[in-house]
């Protein structure tokens, strides 16, 4: 399936969800308030880090090598019984211990022990998030785009009809219950859309470890926990910092302004990790993925740009429509939070090389460096601009992160063979 045709197919899972996630930020805005919004991005970047952590951090692996191996139905499903095994083993010892420890995580994340009892529902959901995720990378590796579009749209369905009811009836607290167990009722329609694939039996995923494959999703559990705890601590500390030094209502915008980010660059994001994930694992020789990376610039580069023009020229009017005109300060933002968005997708056009190429030592040197550039750019221009610093210092950022991938990846990997990607990336 071609890049376009792949992404006008995911593009209806993205304007489904897009329009859920927008209808969920109006209920938040409403029910919770801005300084609601920092306590939910707390809580959603403690639950990003325990369900990968609790997955076996493999599920990426799974989509690359269910590509590569599209025409080996043994090694495929060597690899989805290595996962499945790895992801009830990891969800049910992981649940475990967010049970015993629920009064610290929820003092530790939410700044309150009262919110232990969220922790508790997350507990009882971490096997169904785990085997959700799992079961959507093998669609995704599969090409089973219909039925990975379904499950994702049965997802956001979910997650708009629970968080609107728990958070108009519980407030703050009835949302953070929804974003903890919404994932559990996807699970159903993603198993049964499974269920009724040709290649697929329970039994699959459950066969034992095998260790050759084990070695392979290894490299991609590197990968994947590097980004689980880089990403999420450097916007809690992010989040803490704004929180002490201009109030917990501006950590409160400028989460929101990063949810709208991710939300309207979603057609974009998605159609890398669903296209182009897959493909950069097929190809084998360095000028077919030059022609490939080339033609992503020449499709979504465009798109990104425009999206983030929009975005900008309709700020007002997507604040007050979106949020409340209490979220008004956060127009201030829009300006480098928008630049900062299109230098992302430039380098992470580049960077899911890294991915389909299990290039380890770059990704996980170019994680840590620039969570920790993000964190130390804040600090920085929050001092000599305000508030806006942290939009700028996304911006600069990414700026950085494009020119690091473009060296490289482009110089290292596609000016030379196919070798190159051996010898670097191994």
């Amino acid at each position: 399936m071609t890049l376009i045709k792949t992404g006008l197919l995911n593009s209806i899972a993205v304007a489904i969800k897009m329009l859920t996630l927008l209808g969920i930020n109006k209920m938040l805005a409403v029910y919770v308030g801005p300084n609601g919004y920092a306590a939910l991005g707390q809580f959603q970047n403690a639950m990003q880090m325990i369900t990968t952590f609790a997955s076996g951090a493999i599920n990426t692996g799974v989509t690359k090598y269910t590509a590569e191996y599209i025409d080996d139905e043994v090694t495929q499903r060597k690899v989805w019984g290595t996962a499945g095994t790895v992801a009830l083993v990891g969800s049910l010892l992981g649940a475990l211990i967010i049970v015993v420890c629920n009064e610290a995580l929820a003092k530790w994340f939410l700044n309150s022990k009262e919110y232990g009892g969220v922790f508790i529902c997350f507990a009882a959901s971490l096997v169904f998030f785990s085997f959700n995720t799992l079961l959507l990378a093998v669609l995704n590796g599969k090409k089973e785009i219909a039925r990975y579009v379904l499950a994702n749209i049965a997802g956001s369905v979910f997650s708009f009809l629970i968080t609107t009811f728990m958070a108009i009836n519980f407030g703050l607290y009835g949302a953070l219950i929804a974003l903890a167990v919404y994932q559990s009722f996807a699970f159903l329609v993603t198993f049964i859309l499974c269920y009724r694939a040709p290649w697929f039996k329970v039994s699959y995923f459950f066969s034992g470890i095998d260790s050759s494959v084990t070695v392979n999703l290894g490299k991609y559990a590197l990968m994947a926990l590097t980004s689980a705890a880089c990403v999420p601590v450097s916007h809690m500390i992010v989040r803490e910092y704004l929180g002490n030094k201009f109030g917990l209502q501006s950590a409160g915008y400028w989460e929101a302004m990063w949810r709208l980010s991710a939300a309207y660059l979603m057609l974009v994001t998605t159609t890398l990790s669903v296209y182009y994930l897959p493909r950069l694992s097929e190809l084998k020789r360095a000028d077919e993925i030059k022609a490939e990376i080339i033609q992503g610039y020449r499709v979504i580069l465009p798109v990104a740009i425009f999206s983030a023009l929009i975005m900008y020229l309709l700020k007002d009017f997507i604040i007050l429509t979106l949020f409340t005109k209490e979220f008004l300060p956060m127009r201030e933002l829009f300006a480098w939070q928008m630049f900062g968005d299109t230098l992302k997708i430039g380098g992470w056009v580049l960077a899911y090389l890294m991915l389909g190429k299990a290039m380890v030592k770059l990704f996980i040197v170019s994680e840590v460096f620039f969570a920790i550039g993000f964190v130390a750019f804040t600090w920085c221009f929050t001092k000599i601009f305000g508030f806006q610093g942290v939009a700028i210092a996304h911006a600069v950022n990414y700026f950085l992160y494009w020119l690091v991938m473009a060296y490289f990846v482009w110089r290292k990997l596609m000016g030379d063979k196919l070798s190159t990607v051996n010898k670097f990336g191994y």
